[in-house]
C-alpha cells in the first residue's frame, strides 16, 4: 500500500468514526454538516435515491432520533482512493449495540456501509452515502 493511500485511508476512517460516534449519542450534525451540497444518499427505509443535501438532511432529521448506541464495531474497513488522492471510497461493516434490559449490551443492527468522500478545499466531504441493513432486527437481536 502506498504511503498516500495509507494516509488517505487513515484520514477517512478516523473522520467516519468521529462522525458515527457523534451519531451514536444523538448528534446527527457531524454527518449532516459534512455532507456535500450534491450528496446522493441511499437509506434502507427508502425505495429511491435522495439527491441534494437539503433532501438528505430533511429525511434524516424527520426519521432518525437518538439511537442511544453504547458501542460500535467497525469491521472489514476498506478504502479505495483515486490516483489524484481527491476521492476515496470507504466500505465497512458496522455493528451497533445498545444497552440490554438486564445489563450488558445487545446488538441493535448490523450494517453494510459505503461512503464516498471527496477532498474539497482541503477537507474530506461525503458525496455519496449508502447504508444497508445486513440482518433483520429480529435476527440481530437474537445473536
Amino acid at each position: 500500500m502506498s504511503s498516500n493511500l495509507q494516509t488517505i485511508s487513515q484520514e477517512v476512517l478516523e473522520l467516519e468514526r468521529s462522525l458515527n460516534e457523534r451519531w451514536s449519542v444523538g448528534d446527527s450534525h457531524g454527518y449532516l454538516d459534512n455532507y456535500h451540497e450534491d450528496i446522493s444518499y441511499f437509506d434502507p427505509v427508502l425505495e429511491r435515491l435522495l439527491v441534494g443535501r437539503d433532501a438528505v438532511v430533511e429525511h434524516i432529521q424527520k426519521l432518525y432520533k437518538n439511537p442511544h448506541i453504547v458501542r460500535n464495531e467497525y469491521l472489514n474497513p476498506d478504502v479505495i482512493a483515486s490516483e489524484a488522492g481527491d476521492l476515496a471510497v470507504l466500505s465497512y461493516n458496522l455493528r451497533t449495540y445498545v444497552a440490554a434490559e438486564r445489563g450488558g449490551e445487545k446488538l441493535l443492527r448490523a450494517w453494510n456501509a459505503t461512503e464516498v468522500y471527496r477532498r474539497i478545499a482541503s477537507a474530506w466531504r461525503i458525496v455519496h452515502s449508502n447504508w444497508a441493513i445486513t440482518q433483520s432486527m429480529t435476527t440481530a437481536s437474537a445473536s
